[in-house]
């Protein structure tokens, strides 16, 4: 059983969210939360950046949905208190596949509720555009958390997905509410960065975390290594906005 269902998503590449996915998944752990990260992404780069390699994959995702694969059996712990249900670039099979399918949004919400396990939280890593397998997390989810790089498009991207969340809640998934917010990236030296926040605050005021993750050279490199970067060097920049970032979230939990 999971308590709560994240989607981490922004149809635009670039943006922090498999980095968010793997340091908040960590972070909520250190404070003893039961955490579940899916790897919805055929870049597999969230599975990667936890140094999982095919090796310790015994079903990945794609196995789970094309070929009703175990996913009890396929989900991983980790070494960071957290587990994950892997991907690899197969799951590439999954999002042709799906689109044949008449319930086709509905599939990875069935397969989420064969999960016998409990978890506080199911982190959803979204690939970077608006296909079928984002539909398909935003259908199975309670809530989305949207990583937003301080840039001169990110809101009007933020616009193109908040129509898309509206035409979920319209359609398939009537619960579905943006949890919040998360400024990446951010550079305060940039006047930009500053700008793109201002009118972050002005249109999703109530919806903007506090917590801004800065550009920091241990988020960049700590995936190369295997590692969130609470595990990597728990004393940066990252590694304090991510924790501080969970902070935030579980003070949700009684809102």
């Amino acid at each position: 059983m999971i308590k709560e269902v994240i989607s981490v998503v922004n149809q635009k590449g670039g943006v922090g969210k498999t980095t968010t996915c793997i340091n908040l998944a960590a972070s909520l752990a250190k404070a003893k939360r039961e955490v579940l990260l899916i790897d919805l992404d055929p870049q597999s780069n969230a599975t990667r950046g936890c140094g999982i390699g095919d090796n310790h994959i015994r079903f990945s995702l794609n196995d789970v949905l094309m070929s009703n694969e175990n996913v009890n059996e396929a989900t991983i712990s980790t070494d960071f208190g957290f587990s994950i249900l892997p991907s690899t670039p197969e799951l590439t099979e999954s999002e042709v596949k799906l689109v044949s399918l008449d319930d086709k949004e509905f599939h990875l919400k069935s397969t989420i509720s064969r999960i016998d396990a409990y978890y506080d939280y199911a982190l959803i890593d979204c690939p970077p555009s608006l296909n079928i397998l984002t539909v398909s997390s935003l259908t199975a989810s309670n809530s989305l958390l949207i990583p937003v790089q301080c840039e001169f498009f990110a809101l009007q991207g933020l616009s193109e997905l908040v129509n898309t969340v509206e035409s979920i809640v319209s359609s398939s998934n009537p619960s579905l509410s943006i949890k919040g917010i998360v400024r990446t990236m951010y550079d305060p030296r940039n006047n930009l960065s500053e700008d793109v926040s201002d009118q972050l605050k002005k249109y999703f005021k109530e919806k903007l975390y506090k917590t801004k993750i800065p550009r920091n050279i241990t988020l960049a490199e700590s995936p190369s290594h295997g590692l969130p970067v609470l595990q990597y060097d728990s004393h940066s920049k990252g590694s304090i906005s991510y924790m501080s970032l969970a902070g935030e979230i579980l003070k949700q939990e009684n809102s």
